[in-house]
């Protein structure tokens, strides 16, 4: 196996950039992840301008984003090996590449099926680029300030999808769709260059590339792609016109599901290591992501929905409502980052969902009459709820998980929440269909039952949460080679 030069491996250029360099780091890393979380958000402003300028329906139009988010629940599990076999700077580049060539060549396109096609490239760089922040905080940053590194990653995360919408709305209006795909840009290109300045050529751990170190797992990666399509596809046939076909593709995902794992355990060099699932703090860790994922994605949709459609308020007022809850959750992020330093992560996590579950409760309440104040307090209590989950689920669920499996876990904990999402839409979107045609005369009684069943399901992440454990010790900054 080559070694890696000397001249850019993470000693030497810690020993170069002095002992601030874990910081630039972190930094380095976070511009191409937040340019990818905008890139998943911003196009939802363009859709009517698109679905006008291509002639779309709106099954054809919601693939902008379902495209874009299949792409990126797959592309997390191949992270762990793009890092082995080309290390940091070279993997990381190239899915920033990819991401900056998506936007250019699908905002340049005047064919809808290749805006399509740089819709699926951005998101197979986005699944990429997601778990990388975490693994650089678990391998650089000592215990007592992983939770502060994470507090920091975690707010330009909340702060992308925050800003990217509002940004999106002011540059189609003036400038059209096109401009929204040109946003990530000026992000990559800062990115590339300091990647070229402060990342290691390294695989984590500061072990070197190895070319030799097998092929990517395709078939794996071929079995969890049909297991979680078949899955969210059989999701959205169960109603009684088409649960035959429904039920089929469930068998499907279940089949495709077992191959994986007989697979994955078979498997000398597996692309989602199956012993993370041995160490109780990771197995409950990733319950509660997934379930996490379910909550945040599926309220995230839920909740201007309800407002809309319920209430009765217009989108500025809706977003007006909602905007005070983003801040809240932007403050929170940072501050519970040096908490989880200090307190035990599950109690974080536990304490975080028992808010974010009664956000969900305090909504059955909410009607016509409710003071808007009201809702934008309720809604803050779920924020407040994420900001406390965000910098400490990682942490925990990462105790106790050997160096080697590090890229591994992060990888999955990052494919089981977005996941989670992707289920807790389809989920969200099926119920409440169901109960807006039980509750036809009635509609604020199905969006009732559906915050309901959101509560519960966020409710039972609080157990698996609580037996993640204390978390690591904090102790002294004492970093680990990245």
């Amino acid at each position: 196996m080559p070694s890696p030069d000397p001249i850019h491996s993470r000693a030497a250029l810690a020993e170069r950039f002095g002992p601030n360099y874990r910081w630039r780091l972190l930094a380095t890393v976070m511009i191409g992840t937040v340019a990818s979380i905008m890139a998943s958000t911003i196009v939802n402003v363009a859709v009517p301008d698109m679905s006008r300028v291509f002639g779309l329906g709106q099954e054809r139009a919601q693939w902008l984003s379902a495209g874009f988010m299949g792409a990126m629940t797959l592309s997390m599990l191949t992270t762990p090996w793009l890092l082995e076999r080309y290390g940091y700077r070279h993997a990381y580049t190239g899915a920033v590449v990819l991401l900056m060539a998506g936007g250019i060549v699908g905002g340049s396109s005047s064919w809808f099926d290749l805006v399509l096609a740089m819709r699926v490239a951005e998101g197979l760089a986005a699944g990429v680029l997601q778990p990388i922040p975490a693994i650089i905080i678990l391998h650089a940053f000592g215990a007592g300030e992983r939770g502060k590194a994470m507090g920091i990653f975690g707010f330009g995360v909340v702060l992308a999808p925050a800003l990217g919408p509002s940004i999106g709305g002011i540059l189609v209006e003036a400038f059209g769709w096109r401009s929204i795909f040109f946003v990530v840009t000026p992000f990559c290109l800062v990115a590339v260059a300091m990647a070229q300045r402060y990342l290691p050529i390294s695989a984590p751990g500061g072990a070197p590339i190895s070319k030799a170190g097998g092929r990517l797992d395709i078939i794996g990666l071929g079995l969890i792609a049909i297991a979680v399509l078949a899955f969210l596809n059989g999701m959205g046939h169960l109603h009684a016109a088409a649960l035959d076909l429904g039920l089929a593709l469930f068998a499907c995902a279940l089949v495709a599901t077992i191959g994986f794992v007989v697979h994955q355990r078979r498997g000398a060099r597996p692309l989602m290591s199956l012993a993370l699932f041995d160490h109780r703090a990771f197995a409950m860790g990733g319950a509660v992501a997934f379930i996490y994922g379910m909550a945040l994605f599926g309220s995230t949709y839920l909740v201007p929905v309800f407002m809309q459609e319920a209430l009765h308020l217009p989108p500025s007022q809706a977003g007006a409502v909602l905007l005070p809850a983003g801040l809240v959750l932007a403050v929170t992020i940072p501050l519970a980052g040096r908490l989880a330093d200090r307190v035990a992560v599950s109690r974080m996590v536990s304490v975080g969902l028992v808010l974010l579950a009664l956000s969900f409760f305090l909504m059955l309440g909410v009607d016509t009459s409710t003071a808007l104040l009201t809702i934008t307090a309720w809604a803050a209590v779920g924020r407040l709820g994420l900001g406390l989950i965000l910098p400490s689920l990682n942490l925990g669920a990462m105790q106790g998980v050997p160096n080697a499996l590090i890229a591994q876990g992060s990888s999955t904990i990052n494919f089981l929440r977005q996941l989670g999402g992707a289920v807790g839409i389809a989920l969200v979107g099926n119920v409440l269909e169901s109960r807006l045609r039980t509750h036809a005369a009635e509609p604020l009684a199905a969006f009732h039952e559906t915050f309901a069943l959101v509560g519960a399901i966020t409710a039972c992440a609080i157990v698996a949460a609580w037996r993640m454990g204390p978390g690591p010790r904090p102790t002294r900054h004492d970093p680990r080679p990245s």
